[in-house]
């Protein structure tokens, strides 16, 4: 990988892991209801679990969407119902001021970490990743690239929404904003599944490609 091809890769890693999904409107809610610390194993489970998916899919995971095409529709269909029943915990799980006990309880490691094989936005990124910078010729050494310069850059990206949750939460002071905060991240939520199931632009088109299409036109 050429340093103006990896430049390129460190943009796109920051871009795709900054902006609003699944991932980040969760971490958001989970920084709000169940403050930093206790938001950390989810933190780092979407990390490194993401890493662990970028790593399996360089190496020939994402082949099963071209043997078994209706995989891709299986993954969909999962995905929006699991992330259905995430918007309804999100929105059920406001602490109870008046005791200072927590309703619900945060991710653990290994609950963020399965997320990410039901997580269309993760399943794009990972493919787009592979598919746009990993070259054949090298493709050990790539895949490794990849996946650890995403990991590294994911997690501080993914820490911030996390953040912006501690700093509201001194604002949700009253269990009616708090309700009304955590039905909003949980309507949030579900809306962002709607650029992956319903792609209009040129744009999103493409990124809704890259879950289709790319293993057969783009790992070469």
């Amino acid at each position: 990988m050429t340093s103006t091809i990896l430049f390129a890769f460190v943009g796109f890693a920051f871009v795709s892991s900054i902006t609003p999904g699944p991932n980040n409107m969760m971490l958001l809610a989970s920084g709000a209801n169940f403050g930093l610390r206790r938001s950390l194993p989810h933190m780092l489970g979407i990390a490194i679990g993401f890493t662990v998916m970028i790593v399996l899919v360089g190496f020939g995971l994402a082949g099963i969407f071209e043997v078994l095409p209706i995989m891709h529709t299986v993954l969909m269909i999962g995905s929006v119902i699991y992330l259905l029943y995430l918007s309804w915990k999100i929105a059920t799980a406001a602490p109870k001021l008046d005791s200072g006990a927590e309703a619900g309880t945060p991710f653990t490691f290994l609950q963020a970490a399965a997320f990410q094989w039901v997580n269309p936005k993760a399943w794009m990124m990972a493919l787009s990743a592979i598919t746009l910078y990993v070259n054949d010729d090298q493709r050990i050494v790539g895949v490794l690239l990849v996946a650890l310069v995403f990991g590294a850059i994911n997690l501080p990206c993914i820490t911030i929404w996390a953040w912006l949750g501690v700093q509201v939460r001194r604002y949700l002071n009253t269990p009616g904003r708090l309700r009304l905060f955590n039905w909003t991240m949980a309507v949030l939520l579900v809306a962002s599944l709607y650029p992956i199931l319903f792609p209009h632009d040129a744009d999103q088109a493409g990124a809704a490609r890259a879950l289709q299409g790319m293993v057969q036109t783009g790992q070469n």
